[in-house]
């Protein structure tokens, strides 16, 4: 299952192996492949692997939710007065 933690255990490996020529071709090349290596499973459909060889640049990726055409239920009105959403930005390495 692609979580948090398992998106931070692949940026760890990336950092560890990063210093390594041939691999940051490869990475730069294939990046999905060199991932879904690392990872030991396919990469969900859902997911975008972007990257940048910058030392200076800073990225950050938000992902904007479907827009939502019917009514809040309920719990969907519970969750906005409780603040139950929350943006989480991702640095991978």
């Amino acid at each position: 299952m692609w979580d948090q933690n398992k998106i931070n255990e692949i940026c760890t490996r990336v950092q560890t192996l990063a210093t390594d020529e041939a691999f940051r071709a490869e990475m730069l090349q294939n990046p999905t492949e060199v991932i879904e290596k690392i990872a030991g499973e396919s990469i969900p459909e859902n997911f975008t692997i972007n990257v940048i060889e910058d030392g200076t640049t800073n990225s950050i990726s938000l992902a904007l939710q479907p827009m939502m055409l019917e009514e809040l239920s309920d719990n969907d009105l519970e969750d906005v007065a409780g603040g139950g959403c929350s943006l989480s930005i991702f640095r991978m390495c």
